[in-house]
C-alpha cells in the first residue's frame, strides 16, 4: 500500500471516540497463577527438592550423570486415588534402581485431541463434560504436590500455554507434543521454562521440526502472554539450553532402531545441536500396542549397552493395570481412559531386569 492511499484511508476514520459494548455472556474467571500457587503452595523443602531433581535431569542431558532417564506413568491421570497408588509404588522402585536410573513420573493432566474427547484432569476433573477447569487446576496442583512429597520428580506435557504457569514450579521435566513442537507459541514458552524440555518429532516421523524447535527455544524471546497476576503482558525469556529431542515414530513407522537413531544423530550434528535423544516407547514406536513397549525399551537399552551414549532416556506409558477403557459410569480402577498402558507388574519386571543389565554390563 502506498503512503497516499494509507493517508486517505486514515482520514476516513471517525474522529469521535466509540464506546464498545460487550454483549457476550460473561465467561467464568479462573484464579491467577499466583493465586493458585498461594492456595496450594510448596514449602522450602519441596522447592529445594524440585531444584535438585532438575539439576539431576540436566546432569544426565549433559553427560555428567550416566544414569538412564526414564519418564514413566499413566498416559493421563483421571483418578487421583489410583494415580497416588501408582506414585507410591514408583517411589519405592525409584529408590531401588537409583544407582542406574532416574525415574520421573508422568503427571499428565492435559491431553491433546485430534478431534474431540476428554481433554484431561485439568479440563474436566468430574469426567462428565462439565469442564470445571477451576476445580481441575486446583485438583491437578494438589495431586502433583502429593507426588512430589513422595520424593518423585514429575513431568507433564504442556499443551495450553496459559495453563503452564499453574504447574511450572512443580515440574522437573516437560514434553512438547508432536503436534505442538512446530508451534511458535510453544517454542517461546519453552524458552522461558526453568526445567529441561523434550520436543517430540513430528507426526510424519521427521526430526527437522524438532531441531528447529530446539534451536528456537535456546534463544531469548519477547512474546505476548499472561503474567502471574492474570494480566496480558509482554513476556521476556532468556532461552532454555536444556532441551532435547524425543523420538516417538511417525506415520511411516517407528524410529527407535539403530539406523534411525544414527540418522537423527547426523541431523543433530548438522544443526549443531547437542546429541541427546530420548525414545518414547509408545505411540508409533510400539504401533500403539502398549504390550510392545518392553520390546522397544529393550532394543534401545541394547543400543545404549553397545556404547551409544546419545540415548539418554526413554518414556513408558504405564498404569496399575494394562490396557485402556472408554469413559463410562463404571470405570475399572487403575486402568487408563486414554492410550493403553503397560501394567505395573510388567513395568516393574522390565525396569528391574534393565537395571541388572546396566549394573553387570
Amino acid at each position: 500500500m502506498n503512503s497516499s492511499v494509507a493517508a486517505n484511508n486514515l482520514s476516513d476514520l471517525p474522529s469521535r471516540p466509540v464506546t464498545l459494548i460487550d454483549s457476550h455472556p460473561a465467561p467464568q474467571r479462573l484464579p491467577s497463577t499466583l493465586a493458585l500457587k498461594n492456595q496450594v503452595p510448596l514449602d522450602a523443602a519441596l522447592i529445594a527438592q524440585v531444584e535438585a531433581h532438575r539439576r539431576s535431569v540436566r546432569a544426565i542431558l549433559n553427560g555428567e550423570d550416566t544414569r538412564l532417564l526414564v519418564v514413566i506413568g499413566p498416559c493421563s491421570i483421571h483418578d487421583p486415588k489410583s494415580a497416588l497408588e501408582y506414585a507410591e509404588r514408583l517411589a519405592s522402585l525409584a529408590t531401588d534402581v537409583s544407582d542406574q536410573m532416574l525415574l520421573v513420573m508422568r503427571a499428565y493432566v492435559e491431553k491433546p485431541r485430534t478431534t474431540v474427547g476428554w481433554k484431561g484432569l485439568a479440563y474436566d476433573p468430574h469426567l462428565d463434560g462439565s469442564d470445571d477447569m477451576a476445580a481441575g487446576l486446583t485438583l491437578s496442583r494438589h495431586l502433583m504436590r502429593e507426588m512430589i512429597r513422595l520424593g518423585l520428580p514429575i513431568a507433564t506435557e504442556l499443551l495450553q500455554p496459559m495453563a503452564a504457569g499453574y504447574f511450572d514450579d512443580l515440574l522437573s521435566w516437560v514434553a512438547i507434543g508432536a503436534r505442538t513442537t512446530e508451534s511458535q507459541i510453544h517454542r517461546e514458552m519453552a524458552s522461558g521454562l526453568p526445567m529441561p524440555v523434550g520436543f517430540k518429532n513430528g507426526t510424519d516421523g521427521g526430526v527437522a521440526v524438532a531441531c528447529d524447535a530446539i534451536r528456537s527455544a535456546a534463544h531469548a524471546h519477547r512474546h505476548f502472554g499472561i503474567d502471574r497476576h492474570g494480566h496480558p503482558a509482554i513476556i521476556e525469556t532468556q532461552g532454555n539450553p536444556d532441551t532435547h529431542i524425543v523420538l516417538r515414530g511417525g506415520h511411516s513407522g517407528p524410529n527407535y532402531d539403530a539406523q534411525s537413531v544414527g540418522k537423527v544423530n547426523a541431523s543433530l550434528d548438522k544443526n549443531r545441536i547437542a546429541a541427546r535423544i530420548m525414545v518414547d516407547c509408545s505411540h508409533a514406536n510400539s504401533g500403539k500396542d502398549p504390550l510392545r513397549q518392553p520390546q522397544v525399551f529393550n532394543d534401545v537399552l541394547q543400543q545404549r549397552l553397545a556404547g551409544d551414549n546419545t540415548l539418554i532416556g526413554m518414556m513408558l506409558e504405564s498404569h496399575l493395570f494394562e490396557g485402556c477403557q472408554p469413559l463410562s459410569e463404571s470405570l475399572r480402577y487403575g486402568v487408563s481412559v486414554t492410550d493403553g498402558c503397560l501394567g505395573w507388574e510388567g513395568t516393574e519386571h522390565l525396569l528391574r531386569e534393565a537395571v541388572n543389565k546396566l549394573r553387570y554390563r
